[in-house]
């Protein structure tokens, strides 16, 4: 009975954006809790400082993984795989293994090159860090870059059951890899220090290719010898060069970062990578999840403009919807959550709190980088991916522009990095908007911002109510006077908890943030919001095991 479930899980399809969705969003949380578990297994084993020298060593082969796959697969590979696949299973299959053939080729190509140059490249983007620190970080690069050789692999097999409505399994595959990084690192850091962890990737990569192949395989994907250059390559190739153009400078991007990073301190770094750790859980949780969801329904509904609109509209309330209540808990509980993370005894106070505000600067545009998820990937679905990657380059050059004003000119900390950013999605999201609102709604309406402003409503309302039991329950507020309440004449010793000791903060913390969802709930059941009473009935019939249908998929197109 057990193993037929466990079976129907893995092999079942995803017919519905919601479902798949909702799907992705529960494996998104154990995975990305995982990765904090990860992060925090890293935080106790490694100082900031050396930290820093591990999170550079990613930067090399983290781009050349992302410009291959990032540029290829999300934007191109999965719109004509899909079409393919509906026209014939046979070419589909092969035109996978070809994808393989040619992303495998084009990596060995480019990280040899890459490996050859190391020294010089590192010494040119880490100025910061000193001679025998850049060949610490030199020699981790190079073992990452197996890592990266597996992701590519492993990738095309992740677009291809994403493809089929097989969600379970890609999102099962991130778990593997940070049980490698976590395992390693605990068995293995006193004798190999930092180069635990690199190998650690390496073996989690292997897990993530080797957890999806199964499955793959099931459904017809097969290696083969071939580098024919198809026509469904050709328009592949032809769709992905302009993805692939603005993935290139969103990692000319993250190397200004590390450069600039690298100047203000050696652990400045960790700290951004940290906060940014954090701020990626509601971004995957609510914005690649239902991105990725979305995509197969809004490209096999391109030629359906009314269908393809209300899924888009939709979509994007409801990230909105999902996302206010947890943005509005990071801002106003940033401390507390990095001191639940990574609060170990070489993990100080400075380096909380400077972490902390990185996560609040990054929270600005938790918003705006799930809808660019959505948005860029609803142009992809209309084989438009020039007007993404266009808006995408823009807004970048404004971006590595604050950057320099804000730590050259200004010589601000390292969240200024951070707000740079969500400045910047914030101006990319705004246009992405006005143009897909101009090319598929001949305007923008009322009915497409009502819902947006009830989620930011309750969020707002229920950020308030937080901050309010934060600063009244935390005995540390009370002693020290960091609030307007703590000037009450009232006898705080019997009702504060004393937020010294992690039980005590793990317990206010959690009050707060389950008193903030019922806050929200409650304004949105108010305001009468559709997004709230379409995810009840999900609930309810999750629960009823009944199956479920949003008002788009009911209506008769």
């Amino acid at each position: 009975m057990i193993f037929t479930k466990l079976k129907k899980i893995i092999f079942a399809k995803q017919h519905t954006v919601l479902s798949a969705a909702t799907l992705i969003m529960v494996m998104i949380v154990v995975s990305r809790v995982l990765g904090l578990v990860r992060q925090r297994v890293l935080a106790h084993y490694f100082v900031p400082d050396d930290l820093s020298l591990f999170f550079a060593a990613f930067r090399l082969p983290d781009t050349i993984f992302e410009v291959l796959v990032f540029g290829t697969f999300a934007s191109a590979f999965i719109p004509v795989f899909s079409k393919s696949l509906k026209e014939s299973k046979k070419n589909a299959w092969k035109l996978a293994g070809l994808i393989a053939n040619w992303g495998g080729l084009f990596f060995v190509a480019i990280t040899t090159i890459v490996i050859v140059f190391a020294h010089p490249i590192y010494r040119v983007i880490t100025p910061g860090f000193s001679n025998i620190d850049q060949e610490t970080i030199v020699l981790m690069a190079r073992i990452l870059f197996a890592a990266q050789g597996f992701f590519v692999i492993s990738y095309v097999l992740t677009a291809v059951l994403e493809s089929s409505k097989r969600f379970f399994v890609p999102a099962l595959a991130p778990l593997f890899y940070n049980l490698g990084i976590i395992l390693v690192t605990i068995f293995f850091s006193k004798e190999l220090g930092l180069l635990a962890p690199a190998l650690g990737v390496v073996v989690g990569a292997g897990s993530h290719f080797l957890i999806q192949l199964p499955l793959a395989r099931k459904l017809g994907f097969r290696f083969n010898r071939s580098l024919a250059i198809t026509s469904e390559v050709k328009k592949i190739a032809k769709l992905s060069l302009p993805r692939i153009i603005e993935v290139s400078f969103l990692q000319i991007a993250k190397f200004v970062e590390l450069t600039l990073a690298s100047l203000i301190s050696i652990p400045a770094y960790t700290y951004f990578t940290f906060g940014n750790t954090i701020q990626l859980l509601p971004v995957g949780l609510f914005g690649t999840s239902i991105a990725k969801a979305a995509l197969p329904t809004l490209a096999s509904q391109a030629d359906n403009l009314d269908a393809f609109k209300k899924t888009l509209f939709e979509t994007l309330n409801q990230v909105v919807f999902l996302m206010a209540p947890m943005v509005a808990f990071l801002i106003v509980a940033r401390v507390p959550v990095v001191r639940l993370i990574f609060g170990t005894d070489i993990f100080t106070w400075e380096s909380t709190v400077e972490t902390s505000l990185v996560v609040s600067a990054f929270a600005i545009g938790i918003f705006s980088q799930a809808a660019n998820s959505i948005l860029a990937r609803s142009f992809y679905a209309l084989h438009d991916t020039k007007t993404p990657v266009i808006v995408s380059i823009s807004t970048l050059f404004l971006n590595i522009l604050m950057d320099y004003l804000f730590v050259i000119v200004y010589k601000l900390p390292v969240w200024s990095l951070a707000f740079a950013f969500s400045v910047a999605v914030l101006i990319q999201s705004g246009i992405l908007f006005g143009l897909i609102v101009k090319r598929i709604h001949n305007g923008i309406k009322r009915t497409l911002y009502i819902p947006v402003i009830k989620s930011l409503t309750g969020g707002i309302i229920s950020g308030g109510v937080m901050f309010f039991i934060l600063k009244f329950f935390d005995k540390s507020v009370w002693i020290k006077k960091l609030s307007f309440i703590s000037n009450l004449d009232l006898p705080f010793e019997k009702f504060v908890l004393d937020t010294r000791y992690t039980g005590n903060l793990l317990i206010l913390t959690t009050i707060v943030g389950v008193i903030g969802v019922l806050v929200y709930i409650f304004i949105l059941k108010l305001l009468k919001s559709k997004e709230l009473e379409t995810f009840v009935n999900l609930f309810k019939r999750m629960l009823t095991g009944q199956k479920f249908t949003t008002e788009f998929e009911r209506s008769d197109l």
